[in-house]
């Protein structure tokens, strides 16, 4: 987060809209080449911005309860509009293009992910994998080792989701199985209440 004390450097971001793309070098010599993506912000109450034109009391959907409120009640909330004005007090801005200087404690640092991914497809993807390769192997590549409450030293790695093994397509194949019968059995129903409308006893 970067505070900024100059209202006039701040002018560069007045009468843009959420989601516009501004030019860093109004902010002074080390942002100079950046480009920054106005994502959002708030305002000098509190109140959000939202990709509108003008301040507005929301009505949130039906389901957007609190405590105490009746089934079907309806709750309100203030947000400001999406242009950005001098009463705006936060801005969230997202870096597009790097500039000539790095940013201490921004551009300068580099924060290792802690979680890959558990999707089969997305750890294929990352590992430049082929649908022959076991995926279970590079899981264990970000597992992490803790000790546990008992002293003892464990460790753990995330479930791998959308594994297609032989298990699987063995319940896909009972799945068609079943729906067939079913199908089948339905029809055979059919037939034999369209044969006693027909011919009653």
């Amino acid at each position: 987060m970067k505070t900024l004390s100059d209202v006039e450097a701040m002018r560069a971001f007045y009468d843009k809209r959420i989601s516009q793309e501004v030019s860093g070098d109004a902010l002074g010599d080390e942002f100079k080449g950046y480009v920054f993506k106005i994502m959002g912000g708030c305002d000098k109450q509190g109140y959000i911005g939202f990709v509108i034109s003008w301040s507005l009391f929301m009505l949130g959907t039906p389901c957007f309860r609190g405590h105490g409120r009746r089934y079907g009640e309806r709750r309100s909330k203030s947000v400001r509009g999406c242009i950005v004005s001098q009463e705006f007090s936060v801005l969230n801005l997202v870096i597009v293009k790097k500039g000539e200087k790095d940013l201490p404690g921004l551009t300068d640092t580099e924060n290792p992910r802690m979680r890959g991914p558990k999707r089969a497809s997305k750890i294929r993807k990352l590992f430049n994998l082929s649908k022959d390769d076991d995926v279970t192997k590079y899981v264990n590549t970000y597992c992490r080792s803790f000790t546990n409450k008992k002293g003892k030293q464990t460790s753990k790695a995330p479930k791998v989701q959308r594994l297609v093994t032989p298990l699987t397509l063995q319940r896909k194949r009972r799945r068609i199985a079943e729906k067939k019968k079913r199908i089948a059995k339905a029809k055979s129903e059919a037939v034999d209440y369209q044969k006693r409308e027909r011919y009653p006893p």
